[in-house]
C-alpha cells in the first residue's frame, strides 16, 4: 500500500513568501528575514565557537523597551520600542551607531506583564510598515520617519487587545498589507499598502473555528503560500490555524487542534501542501495536509504530537531539508529535531540546553543559533542525525528576558537587548 507521506517528496507547489525589495542580498528587510523563515543567506561564518569566539564590534543604545527584533536595509536598522512618551518606531544608523530618528505612533502603551514592543518593522522600498502593541497599523517614510497613514485594529475592526498586546509584523505582498485582527468582523485585514484603504476583510461569519483558544489575533505573523492550487494567506490566530483566499479574503479552512487559550505564538512552517504548527502551554504540534476537493480547500490532520513530545512556546521553528529544528517544552528551549513528514523525533527534547528559558532560533551557513531567554547563545549543527553543540557565547550585556530574535547581515550578528544593540563579528 502506498504511504500517504510519499507524495510529499513529489510536491510541485511551494511556499512563496514575498521577497521584499532590498538594496543588496545581505539585507534583512522583515521579520525572520527575506523569506520569513528564519534563514540567513550568509556564508563563510565562524563554524565553531569553541575554537573561535565571535568578537563584539560595538554596542549602541536608544532602541527603547521591548522584545521586537530588527530589520536592516543598507546602513539603516529599524525596530520598535517603548519610551516614556509612548511607543515608537526607531531608525538606527549603523554607520554613526546612533539613532537617526524616532517616531512616536501612540502615547497609549498597553500595561501588562513583560511590557515592551513586539513588532519588527517591514521594509518595502522607501516605506516602512508596523503594527503597534495597541493595534495601530501604519506606513512611514523609512528615511524620515514621517507618518503616511495609520489605522487601528481595535477601533475599526473590533479586535480584542491580546494579553501581551498585538505582536504581528505586517506582511507586504505586492500592493497589499495583511495582518490579523482575530475578531468576528475581521479575522484577517487586507489594506492597500500605499493608501491604507481597505481591500478586504475576512469575516468569521458562520464558520465553526472550534472550541479551543479564544477570539483574538494571536501573536504570530501572516505567511503567504500556494497550496492545493490556491494562493492563500496563512496565520496562527487565537482559534488556531486559518487560511484565506489571497484575492477575496474568503476563509478557506481552519485547524483548531493546535490552539490554546493563553497565547498562540510561533509562525507555522509551510512546505507545499503541508503546514506544521505548534503552540506551548501544554498544547502540542500538528501537521495538516491541504487538499482541493471539488474546489473547496480542506485541511486534513496528518498527525498530532502531544505536549510531552513537542511544543514550541515561542522562539520559532526552522525547516531545513526534511526536518524541523526548534526548542521544545513550555517556557523552555530544549533543542529538538523532528522529521516534518512523519513527526518522528530525530533527537533531543529530553536533555537540558546550554541556556535557560525559551529560545529564539536562526539558521546560517549550516548551523543554528539558539538564543536563550537567559542571554546565552548556542551554536548547533543543523544535523538531523545527532545533536552537535559547537560552542556557546555569553553576550556582553543582558537585561530582563532575551527574547528578541537574532539577525545576521553581512557577516555580523545583531542582538537587540531592550534599549541596547550589540553587534558581533561572525567572520573568521
Amino acid at each position: 500500500m502506498k504511504s500517504r507521506y510519499t507524495t510529499i517528496a513529489l510536491l510541485l507547489l511551494t511556499c512563496t513568501i514575498p521577497a521584499l525589495a532590498a538594496e543588496n542580498d545581505q539585507d534583512w528587510p522583515q521579520w525572520r528575514g527575506p523569506e520569513r523563515n528564519g534563514k540567513s543567506p550568509a556564508t563563510g561564518l565562524i563554524s565553531n565557537w569553541e575554537e573561535q569566539q565571535p568578537k563584539l564590534l560595538w554596542m549602541g543604545e536608544g532602541l527603547g523597551e521591548g522584545y521586537a527584533s530588527v530589520s536592516i536595509v543598507g546602513n539603516d536598522l529599524y525596530t520598535t520600542g517603548n519610551f516614556s512618551d509612548g511607543q515608537a518606531v526607531v531608525c538606527f544608523d549603523l554607520g554613526s551607531k546612533t539613532v537617526a530618528w524616532k517616531q512616536n505612533l501612540t502615547s497609549k502603551v498597553p500595561k501588562h506583564g513583560y511590557t515592551g514592543s513586539r513588532c519588527t518593522p517591514t521594509v518595502d522600498g522607501e516605506d516602512l510598515y508596523v503594527v503597534m502593541s495597541e493595534g495601530t497599523v501604519a506606513r512611514l517614510n523609512r528615511k524620515s520617519g514621517d507618518i503616511v497613514w495609520k489605522r487601528n485594529l481595535q477601533e475599526e475592526y473590533g479586535a480584542k487587545l491580546p494579553s501581551w498586546g498585538f505582536a504581528e509584523s505586517p506582511l507586504i505582498d505586492g500592493d497589499k498589507l495583511i495582518c490579523g485582527a482575530g475578531s468576528s468582523k475581521a479575522l484577517l485585514v487586507c489594506l492597500n499598502k500605499k493608501t491604507g484603504d481597505e481591500i478586504w476583510v475576512t469575516p468569521r461569519g458562520e464558520a465553526d473555528l472550534g472550541d479551543k483558544g479564544k477570539d483574538e489575533a494571536g501573536y504570530s505573523s501572516t505567511l503567504v503560500c500556494n497550496a492545493a492550487g490556491k494562493k492563500q494567506y496563512v496565520k496562527l490566530i487565537g482559534r488556531g490555524l486559518i487560511g484565506v483566499d489571497a484575492e477575496t479574503g474568503d476563509l478557506l479552512w481552519s485547524y483548531n487542534q493546535v490552539a490554546n487559550g493563553t497565547a498562540n505564538i510561533p509562525d507555522p512552517v509551510i512546505d507545499g501542501d503541508y503546514i506544521f504548527a505548534s503552540t506551548g502551554y501544554q498544547t502540542g504540534a500538528g501537521l495538516v495536509h491541504l487538499k482541493n476537493v471539488g474546489g473547496k480547500i480542506e485541511a486534513e490532520e496528518v498527525y498530532f504530537l502531544d505536549a510531552k513530545t513537542f511544543q514550541n512556546h515561542h522562539g520559532g521553528m526552522i525547516k531545513i531539508g526534511d526536518y524541523i529544528y526548534a526548542g521544545t517544552k513550555h517556557n523552555s528551549g530544549f533543542p529538538i529535531c523532528v522529521e516534518m513528514k512523519t513527526g518522528k523525533v530525530q533527537w533531543g527534547g529530553d536533555f537540558r540546553p546550554e541556556g535557560k528559558g525559551s529560545a529564539a532560533i536562526l539558521y546560517a551557513d549550516g548551523n543554528l543559533i539558539y538564543r536563550y531567554q537567559s542571554g546565552i547563545l548556542a551554536l548547533v549543527e543543523a544535523n538531523p542525525n545527532e545533536y552537535v553543540l559547537k560552542g556557546t557565547l555569553k553576550p556582553e550585556f543582558q537585561e530582563k528576558e532575551s527574547w528578541s530574535h537574532p539577525v545576521i547581515v553581512d557577516g555580523k550578528l545583531y542582538l537587540r537587548e531592550q534599549d541596547k544593540l550589540m553587534c558581533y563579528d561572525l567572520r573568521p
